[in-house]
C-alpha cells in the first residue's frame, strides 16, 4: 500500500536526534507515510544561504503536509523566526495545542485535559513594527485583527470542540484596556458562540485567565485567543502537564498542515542522546489523525502514554535516566 507523503524537517539542536527515533516509532507501528526529506532554520541558512530553501517550500506545497522538528532563530537579530514565516507562507491559521496530564509525570495537577487554539497569523506577530525615529531611541508594533480572521479561528475552536465532543470554549483577551483590536476579537466570538448552542461559552480576560489556569486547570476545555496570547498560553499549559518536551503542536491551514515540536532546539545536548523525542512523536500522531490513519495514530499515543506511566522510562528533562534510544525502546515495547 503507497503511503502518504509528508515533508520532513529534521531541524535543529536535538531536532534530528528526536525525529530519528520518531521515524522509528512509526516504522515499528506501521505508519502508511513516506518522507522527503527538506532542511530549513540555521542549518540550512549555513548551507544554502537562506533559512527557508526554495525547495523546502516547494515541497510542503506539493505534499501539504509537514512535519517538523525544532528550528532556531537568532533573537533580536537577522531573519524573523522560520516557524513565524511558514506559517505565513501557507497561511497555516489555527496553531492547535493539546494539553492532556500524563499517569508517570510529577506535576501538581492530576486531571489537566485541554487544548489551546491559537490565531496563527495576526495580531502582534504580524511583523507590522519600525523605529520612529532615525535615531533607533524608539520603536512601535501594530497589531492587526481582522474580521475575517477572527472569524475563521473562533469558528475553528467551536468546530474542534464540537468534532472532539469537548463542552466549553473560552475566549481570552484583553478587550478592557486594548478596546478595538481586541474588542472586534470579542465582539466576533461573542456573536458566533450563537451558532453553536450546544456548546457554552464565556470569555476571560487574559491575566484572570492564566491566574486561573494555575489554579484551576482542570476548569478548561478548549481556549481560543489571539497570536500572542496564545503564544503564551500555550506554554503555560504545557507548564501544567510537565513541560515543552511533551507537547505537539499543530498548525493548520485550508491547503496545508505542519506538525512539530514546540520546545527549542537545546544546543547544550545536541549530540548527547539524551533529549527526549516525546513532543515530535505526539506531532506524528497528530499529523496521522489528520490523514485519517486513526488506528496508528491511538495505538501510537497509548504506547507513548504507556512508556511514560512508568517512571524507569523518563529522560533528564523528567527526572530520569533513560537516553533517548531507550526511551524509544520502551514506547516500541509499549506498542505490543
Amino acid at each position: 500500500m503507497p503511503g502518504i507523503e509528508v515533508t520532513l524537517i529534521p531541524g535543529d539542536g536535538i531536532g534530528p536526534e528526536v525525529m530519528a527515533q520518531t521515524l522509528r516509532l512509526l516504522d515499528a507501528a506501521g505508519a502508511q507515510l513516506v518522507y522527503d526529506r527538506q532542511e530549513a532554520g540555521t542549518g540550512a541558512l549555513a548551507r544554502y544561504g537562506t533559512p527557508i530553501p526554495d525547495a523546502t517550500l516547494a515541497s510542503i506545497k506539493r505534499t501539504g503536509l509537514a512535519l517538523k522538528g525544532p528550528l532556531a532563530t537568532p533573537i533580536g537579530e537577522g531573519f524573523r523566526s522560520v516557524n513565524v514565516a511558514l506559517r505565513k507562507a501557507f497561511d497555516l491559521y489555527a496553531n492547535v495545542r493539546p494539553c492532556k496530564t500524563f499517569d508517570g509525570v510529577k506535576t501538581r495537577f492530576p486531571a489537566v485535559d485541554l487544548v489551546v487554539v491559537r490565531e496563527n497569523t495576526q495580531g502582534l506577530y504580524s511583523g507590522v513594527e519600525h523605529y520612529v525615529d532615525e535615531e533607533r531611541t524608539a520603536a512601535e508594533s501594530i497589531a492587526i485583527v481582522t474580521r475575517k480572521a477572527a472569524e475563521r479561528i473562533v469558528r475553528y475552536a467551536f468546530e474542534y470542540a464540537r468534532r472532539h465532543e469537548r463542552k466549553l470554549v473560552t475566549l481570552v483577551h484583553k478587550a478592557n484596556i486594548l478596546k478595538l483590536s481586541q474588542g472586534l476579537f470579542l465582539e466576533v466570538g461573542r456573536h458566533l458562540a450563537r451558532d453553536y448552542p450546544d456548546i457554552a461559552f464565556r470569555d476571560l480576560i487574559i491575566d484572570n485567565c492564566c491566574m486561573q489556569l494555575v489554579l484551576r486547570p482542570e476548569k478548561f476545555d478548549v481556549l481560543v485567543t489571539t497570536n500572542m496570547f496564545g503564544d503564551i498560553i500555550s506554554d503555560l499549559t504545557s507548564g501544567l502537564v510537565g513541560g515543552l518536551g511533551l507537547t505537539a503542536g499543530a498548525n493548520i491551514g485550508e491547503k496545508a498542515a505542519l506538525f512539530e515540536a514546540v520546545h527549542g532546539t537545546a544546543p547544550d545536548i545536541a549530540g548527547k542522546g539524551i533529549a527526549n523525542p516525546t513532543a515530535v512523536m505526539l506531532a506524528a500522531v497528530d499529523l496521522l489523525r489528520h490523514v485519517g490513519q486513526t488506528d496508528v495514530a491511538e495505538r501510537l499515543n497509548r504506547a507513548i502514554r504507556g512508556a511514560l506511566a512508568d517512571p524507569t522510562n523518563h529522560t533528564g528533562d523528567l527526572g530520569g535516566a533513560a537516553t533517548t534510544v531507550e526511551y524509544t525502546d520502551a514506547v516500541i515495547r509499549s506498542l505490543e
